[in-house]
């Protein structure tokens, strides 16, 4: 089992989906948990649950809402709590220091940063990092229309005094276009993960941490499974 954890204020719900569609495809388990504060997950993922805490499964991802620890995702499957949550991966999207302190974020296989360059979505990220006691590695996902090195130096020298340490050899540049978000608001319509649309910036960038996830000898077959997504398959 791989831990993955998401860390900041920028809307990522949709892109931490779209990566879980990708794990799924290759034949893995995943549990996506939100523990944002605003769980945008609860108003764009269909369910009949109207509770506080459930676990609903969208396009065989098993998505868990309203949950403050690894505990009460216990309970609420009737797992023993001396036993693991058996998942290959489970990813955690969290924005505030409490939640990444709850979910361990400090253990995870991998951490991403998710973040544009406004001042709110890099401070939120500042604020949940407060909650490592411990240097932490840490990628950044940056969702931008430019990115410049001023700009990527900006979010460095603002987290210098964070116990993060930047793997910048493996920075993800996402696009932030119009065309994206078009498609990814008739997905929620929809209720449906359709990439084809997407532009090919954001699908490689999918591909790239998948890849990252799972190992270099999965790169041939991620592409694969992204043409078939593409194709509706």
């Amino acid at each position: 089992m791989k831990k993955v954890g998401f860390i900041g204020g920028y809307e990522k719900t949709d892109f931490i989906l779209y990566l879980s569609k990708l794990l799924v495809e290759m034949g893995n388990t995943v549990l996506f948990i939100d523990a944002t504060i605003t769980q945008k997950s609860r108003y764009t993922i269909p369910t009949i649950n109207n509770v506080k805490m459930y676990i609903t499964q969208y396009e065989g991802i098993d998505i868990a809402v309203g949950f403050e620890n690894y505990n009460l995702i216990k309970q609420y499957s009737g797992i023993p709590m001396s036993s693991p949550i058996n998942y290959d991966y489970i990813l955690i999207d969290v924005d505030t220091p409490n939640m990444a302190r709850n979910f361990e974020l400090e253990k995870c296989d991998h951490n991403y940063f998710v973040t544009s360059f406004d001042l709110y979505s890099v401070k939120r990220g500042i604020i949940t990092f407060n909650a490592f006691q411990e240097p932490v590695n840490m990628t950044k996902v940056i969702f931008s229309r430019k990115v410049t090195k001023q700009e990527n130096e900006y979010i460095n020298y603002l987290t210098k005094e964070c116990k993060v340490i930047w793997n910048e050899q493996a920075t993800v540049y996402m696009p932030f276009e119009l065309g994206d978000q078009s498609v990814i608001y008739e997905n929620q319509k929809a209720e449906k993960i359709r990439m084809g649309n997407l532009t090919n910036q954001y699908k490689e960038g999918l591909m790239y941490i998948a890849t990252q996830l799972t190992g270099e000898e999965s790169y041939i077959q991620i592409k694969r499974i992204m043409k078939k997504i593409e194709r509706g398959i």
